[in-house]
């Protein structure tokens, strides 16, 4: 399923989701623009589990955080940059702009956490916003249930647009990923074509562990 849009208007412009938009698309253009040049910088803003777990200092840590604005390929950027700006600002009206960026960048951390745990002894570089988006999609998971998703479903060699409750959306995105993770220990990167689903279960449930404390106090919007 490919979501297009959602049917949940925001109260406010989602600054931080565009923003974010914004940022990792001029980096990842950037970087076609420089090419070989920036290769062997760009490897050093991953995320490499072996190196985490083995050579761990400070830079070491801020990878947690840099590697979620690099993209393999275009299709990596694009796919992701679509859920980010589908469900993401919905979340950010609720939380509010500062309260979203620092639940992006934990969710994000945190499927990082976990991949490294699934995977301690990896050497292949990840990268990517879908973990921290994972945690976007929990986050509207809980928040919006109800709330329609068009989405188009493809019936080969047609497709077809249908509107699917984002609980229903959602929970078969979740349970996905799962069985994706348990079926391909071995995918792990966009680089190597593989995925780290274990990353994006982890980015979803800090989603859902991380937004009673982000939205404590704040207005809720129900749907």
């Amino acid at each position: 399923m490919i979501p297009l849009r959602d049917e949940n208007p925001t109260q406010s412009f989602s600054f931080i989701t565009f923003s974010l938009i914004v940022i990792n698309s001029f980096i990842f253009f950037y970087g076609i623009f420089l090419a070989e040049r920036l290769a062997i910088t760009l490897l050093s803003f991953t995320l490499i589990p072996y190196n985490f777990v083995n050579y761990f200092d400070f830079s070491q840590f801020t990878t947690l955080f840099t590697s979620q604005f690099l993209h393999g390929n275009l299709l990596h950027l694009l796919g992701n940059m679509l859920y980010l700006w589908i469900f993401g600002n919905n979340i950010e009206d609720v939380l509010g702009h500062l309260r979203f960026l620092f639940f992006y960048l934990l969710c994000g951390v945190f499927s990082s956490l976990v991949h490294i745990f699934t995977h301690p002894q990896s050497t292949i570089p990840t990268l990517g916003a879908s973990g921290a988006i994972s945690g976007v999609l929990g986050a509207y998971f809980l928040l919006f249930p109800r709330a329609k998703i068009l989405a188009l479903l493809p019936f080969f060699p047609f497709f077809r647009m249908v509107k699917i409750p984002a609980f229903f959306f959602l929970g078969i995105w979740a349970f996905w990923q799962f069985l994706l993770a348990i079926s391909s220990p071995g995918g792990e990167t966009v680089l190597d074509e593989g995925v780290a689903w274990f990353a994006h279960l982890g980015g979803f449930l800090a989603g859902i562990l991380l937004l009673p404390f982000f939205s404590r106090g704040r207005r809720r919007k129900q749907i």
